[in-house]
């Protein structure tokens, strides 16, 4: 058993799709949540920008002792992903969980006609990171589209309206074309976006995210590794802790959206690389 937090690291707020399904799938555990809001979005900058400033929140999380760290951001797992396991897992046995392999591999198991599609940032579509993470499936044909706009509308709390329609129809309908049967959502951002998504795709294609995949990595690495947290008595509640680098107040009023109206304030946080 072991009562330190877990991590959690997103460029912003779309992680907290992936934080909701850590809660209810591990709700003993202390959370510690950072989102690098003051650089969002991710998916416009270099790979090399993008990994330093990951591994710069990450350390930032290390630094509070948490006992585990879940990357939930596909630009920085792209990005990172070997970087950080060396850093903290081989040298400092913390495990870092990440958001690309569970999409991909439920992707696999949801397609019946194995024409996969996958959106996402620029810099997560360039670097082919989830074409890598299929490539040794038989068969499949993977289409990808970069979805520019949408981790940015969603920062800005924009999740309907004609605006994000016509952006939709835009990014979606090459791929509604190409017969994709599957369509994983390669942004933890984009889950906040399945109600236009599904519109625009239709009925007949499965929308994959990597929240609740990602949740149950992130249960087994614990139970494997005996680092869950003890069950608490009647009435103890866990401590989930929101920091973010750019305006807590604007931060916690959006993040309010994904976990309902008892989070917390957040906490501002000066980011600066460590040695």
């Amino acid at each position: 058993m072991d009562s330190a937090p877990i991590g959690i690291f997103d460029s912003g707020l779309g992680g907290l799709t992936v934080a909701r399904a850590i809660i209810d799938k591990l709700p003993d555990e202390d959370i510690v949540y950072l989102g690098d809001t003051i650089n969002a979005p991710y998916g416009s900058r270099s790979i090399a920008r993008v990994r330093e400033m990951t591994l710069v929140g990450l350390d930032e999380l290390v630094s509070r002792g948490v006992k585990a760290l879940v990357i939930a951001c596909n630009t920085a797992t792209a990005a990172a992903l070997s970087d950080a396991r060396e850093r903290y897992w081989i040298n400092a046995h913390i495990p870092v969980i990440e958001v690309i392999t569970p999409a991909a591999r439920s992707a696999v198991t949801t397609t019946r006609n194995h024409r996969v599609g996958i959106i996402g940032t620029e810099a997560t579509i360039h670097s082919e990171a989830y074409r890598n993470a299929l490539a040794a499936v038989p068969g499949l044909t993977v289409f990808s589209r970069a979805c520019p706009r949408f981790a940015p509308m969603v920062e800005e709390g924009i999740t309907h309206g004609p605006e994000l329609e016509a952006v939709a129809h835009e990014y979606l309908d090459p791929l509604k074309e190409a017969g994709v049967d599957t369509l994983i959502l390669g942004c933890t951002h984009y889950p906040l976006l399945t109600g236009i998504i599904g519109r625009v795709m239709g009925e007949e294609v499965s929308l994959v995210t990597s929240s609740e995949t990602t949740a149950n990595l992130t249960y087994n690495e614990l139970v494997d590794r005996s680092l869950l947290h003890e069950p608490r008595e009647r009435g103890e509640v866990p401590t989930y802790t929101f920091l973010t680098t750019a305006s807590p107040v604007s931060f916690s009023f959006l993040a309010r959206r994904f976990l309902g109206p008892d989070v917390v304030q957040a906490q501002q946080v000066s980011l600066e690389e460590r040695q």
